[in-house]
């Protein structure tokens, strides 16, 4: 078991809760490796490293090979997104004495699985003098935590009947972020019925305002900041060593920053090869790879007009070609078989914890809806690659074929005509506050993207 590299993964999981963390975490390793950002480089050649950003919340990383880049490029493809809860623009209010932060939820989420956690708020707050504000509040012992408050089950009869989608209501996801003692309930009336009146009218808002006063003192905040402000609710503390054999880990957010990071981690230990080697890390893959920061947007193939740019006797042909004829692996995560709920799987086509990496030939739904589909030869030579090296790896889908279905980023690559194979890390419990992977898988994740790299 390679523990250096688990430690270092928690600790990933643990310093990157949001996009803009990981993005920030990548470049600082990847500065240490000798990876320079593209805006400081002029020219390249064989053996150069360099990064390329969008927004802080997308990164590519490239590694200039021997071969004309024209010939292809060996590219693994993560995103960094996860599941949450998202703080609105207009957010902070008050009811009855207690101080509430309005969200929405952001991608495919149970949302009864997010009451009564204990929670943390990462992120930025962007100030109209363009000055940013970082935010992470319940991650240190000495923080405070927030929470969504659930009904108790003596009063939970109507709750209870709904389904499972319903019973908590999306606008209910609102965090406690303080409270106010109420007014006595039987107090005497006052004598002058006005200055009552004026009393009540100073007590309207005060656990609010308490609240603001403690964001303007630790953070320079304004209420008005909300309206520029990128803020994440996640489950606080950190990843865990799971099971007696501790041959599990328990965290936030492992789809799919377990692929993320075992890619990644595989590029800044592999030596310059033959092709340009690549990984690129996106956002926004959990509500359909939109934006600026997805992988459905233009980030990555402008990423590689740059890189041609900087290489000498730039042309668009040369970007088509480099981009046909690439070869990459969709690091991304698949569901690992539930032995509790063994009815929603196809058995022999699933794949299980500790069993190595999983090849996934097609993800999307039913019939193969939105699916990419990998050709036969491809997977010839990605099984070739995996025999050769030794690895652990599987074969598998995600779920029957009627029960349900995933999407990842690979069909968006594979229309620029590469070959692509989704190939990650299993995951119990995926897309749950606290989900489920295995060392064994992680490792044997790392040594294939190694691999493929130096391919």
């Amino acid at each position: 078991m390679n523990d250096k590299l688990i430690e270092s993964y928690k600790a990933f999981l643990d310093n990157g809760k949001t996009e803009r963390e990981c993005v920030e975490s990548l470049i600082s390793e990847a500065e240490k490796k000798g990876y320079k950002n593209i805006d400081q480089v002029k020219s390249l050649k064989a053996g150069d490293k360099v990064y390329v950003t969008k927004f802080n919340k997308a990164i590519a990383l490239f590694q200039i090979g021997s071969e004309p880049i024209e010939k292809g490029m060996n590219i693994l493809g993560a995103h960094i997104d996860s599941p949450r809860l998202d703080v609105k623009q207009n957010p902070l209010y008050e009811k009855d004495f207690l101080v509430y932060l309005n969200t929405h939820y952001y991608g495919g989420i149970k949302k009864y699985q997010w009451v009564t956690l204990p929670l943390a708020i990462h992120g930025v707050v962007v100030k109209t003098d363009g000055s940013v504000v970082k935010v992470n509040v319940g991650e240190d012992e000495a923080d405070p935590v927030f929470c969504i408050s659930d009904i108790l089950p003596h009063l939970a009869q109507n709750q209870m009947k709904n389904t499972a989608s319903d019973f908590i209501p999306g606008e209910s996801l609102d965090l406690i972020l303080g409270s106010e003692v109420p007014p006595q309930k039987y107090a005497e009336e006052a004598d002058n019925k006005e200055d009552k009146k004026d009393e009540k009218k100073d007590e309207q808002n005060k656990a609010k305002k308490a609240v603001l006063s403690i964001l303007k003192e630790k953070y320079n905040i304004s209420e008005a900041d909300f309206l520029s402000a990128e803020l994440e609710i996640v489950p606080a503390g950190k990843s865990r060593d799971l099971g007696f054999d501790r041959s599990l880990v328990l965290g936030y957010g492992q789809d799919d920053r377990s692929c993320a990071f075992t890619s990644a981690q595989a590029l800044f230990d592999s030596a310059a090869g033959k092709k340009t080697q690549v990984c690129i890390c996106v956002d926004k893959e959990e509500i359909g790879s939109v934006g600026a920061t997805g992988m459905e947007s233009h980030f990555f193939e402008n990423a590689v007009a740059e890189i041609v740019d900087r290489m000498g006797n730039y042309s668009e042909l040369t970007v088509r070609r480099a981009l046909n004829n690439s070869l990459m692996l969709s690091s991304d995560v698949n569901a690992a078989y539930d032995p509790q709920n063994g009815d929603l799987y196809d058995r022999d086509n699933a794949s299980f914890l500790n069993g190595g990496i999983v090849f996934n030939k097609y993800t999307g739904s039913r019939g193969k809806y939105s699916a990419n589909d990998a050709c036969a030869e491809f997977v010839g030579k990605i099984r070739s690659i995996m025999d050769e090296h030794n690895i652990k790896y599987q074969m598998s889908e995600l779920g029957k074929v009627d029960q349900g279905g995933g999407g990842t980023i690979a069909y968006l690559a594979a229309k620029y005509g590469m070959s692509v194979i989704d190939a990650g890390v299993s995951v119990l419990s995926m897309h749950a506050p606290w989900e489920i992977t295995a060392k064994e898988d992680l490792v044997q994740a790392y040594e294939a993207y190694k691999a493929f790299l130096f391919a």
